[in-house]
């Protein structure tokens, strides 16, 4: 049987606005429409059996755009304590058995006096302090159980789930993943190309502290990022060739080491990787509409990129803060929420960014995932051109902060 939060989430319940997916962006999305309009009714459901978010092992980078939207929504006092600030960025382009990895382009880690750019969350602390957070406003959420079918009505959604539950809503928010089973169903099409890469995903413990320095060394087979954690730890995003990543993944504990500090280096000692290790297929994911008549999609259902910028997830709370400003912003002009013209405010809001994004990490990928000589000197040189140009690099620092006048104002630290 499915977890229930709260019993009102039963079988013919109403809601405002019904959320299909417990992750960081789903829980985003409603505790932000909750607690800028506590008079819609708000409920989150997610196929996931209940608890099963605190396995993850996995860390992310939150930008500064995100930090700021978390402590609007009341959860970064709760993650502060467990996050750690990226001091310093460093890019390096080379080859995996070089003695020597040149630096070519640094980075500050501030984007204002004592504001770090980033920070690096466990995921677990992220989904635990948005749940807190869902709680504490009421939101109901219904786990272990998925979203069998819906069907579209002129004023509400209704919703079927896997064991007979039927939940209508005025509106429909997809956000269960990049392989988006609601995507389907609403009959909306993506354009989508493998890579042929695989993204490995690690923790390791380190002797030597890292003091906040991130780094990504730019290796044939993809990008190879080290960064930091609370502590003398550090996550690893390390982009091989799928058959490769398939392999060093299935070795024993000595040889992915092996493999493992080839390309970390020596620099903070000796490595153990903690917990498990696992590679993720990589490529590029972009849904063609992100509405439909009492629909949306958000987060990875609505665009999956490389995380060669490391922009995955801030461009998932870029949704959530957009689609919660249309739907608060609608619903005091007394508009209805799920009708398409509402909607389509916040597809014209996202779709352009999302776009630029796919494209950008595209090119990095392709131009970076290479060894091709000639092509390795053009970069090289232009990453050293733009390391002697302050207004450039604070410009791409901003970038990767995520602020920006045009953000949605959740993202710039604002109330809805």
């Amino acid at each position: 049987m499915p977890e229930v939060k709260n019993p009102e989430a039963v079988p013919g319940a109403r809601f405002d606005v019904l959320v299909a997916g417990a992750g960081y962006v789903g829980l985003a999305t409603a505790v932000a429409i909750v607690q800028a309009r506590p008079s819609l009714k708000v409920a989150v459901v997610d196929a996931a059996p209940p608890e099963v978010w605190r396995k993850d092992g996995r860390s992310s980078a939150i930008a500064a755009a995100a930090c700021r939207m978390l402590d609007r929504l009341g959860c970064w006092a709760e993650i502060e304590p467990q996050a750690q600030a990226i001091t310093e960025m460093i890019v390096t382009d080379s080859r995996t058995a070089d003695p020597v990895r040149p630096v070519f382009l640094t980075f500050g880690g501030e984007v204002a006096p004592g504001e770090p750019f980033a920070h690096m969350v466990d995921n677990k602390v992220l989904n635990g302090a948005l749940r807190k957070r869902a709680a504490a406003l009421g939101i109901d959420i219904i786990e272990g159980v998925a979203v069998d079918h819906f069907a579209t009505g002129p004023s509400r959604v209704s919703v079927a789930l896997a064991d007979g539950i039927s939940i209508d809503a005025r509106l429909l928010v997809a956000a269960d993943g990049v392989r988006s089973k609601l995507r389907d169903m609403a009959g909306i099409k993506t354009v989508h190309w493998d890579y042929g890469q695989s993204g490995i995903v690690c923790t390791v413990a380190h002797e030597r502290p890292h003091h906040g320095r991130a780094e990504e060394h730019f290796l044939p087979a993809g990008p190879f990022a080290i960064l930091p954690l609370k502590g003398n730890r550090s996550s690893i995003v390390w982009t091989e060739r799928t058959e490769d990543a398939n392999r060093i993944v299935a070795e024993d504990d000595l040889v992915f080491e092996t493999e493992l500090e080839q390309r970390f280096g020596l620099r903070l000692g000796e490595i153990r990787v903690e917990g498990g290790r696992k590679a993720w297929p990589l490529g590029l994911t972009l849904a063609r509409a992100f509405v439909a008549p009492r629909f949306a999609l958000a987060g990875d259902a609505a665009h999956g990129m490389h995380p060669i910028a490391g922009q995955g997830l801030n461009m998932g709370f870029r949704d959530a803060a957009a689609l919660a400003e249309v739907i608060v912003e609608a619903d005091r002009l007394g508009q209805d929420i799920g009708a398409l013209d509402v909607l389509q405010q916040y597809e014209r809001w996202r779709r352009f960014d999302t776009v630029q994004m796919g494209v950008t990490t595209d090119v990095l990928n392709r131009l970076f995932s290479n060894d091709f000589g000639p092509l390795r000197a053009l970069r090289d040189i232009g990453l050293g051109l733009v390391d002697r140009m302050p207004r450039m690099k604070n410009y791409f620092i901003g970038q990767a902060s995520g602020l920006s006048p045009a953000a949605p104002r959740l993202l710039r630290g604002e109330a809805i």
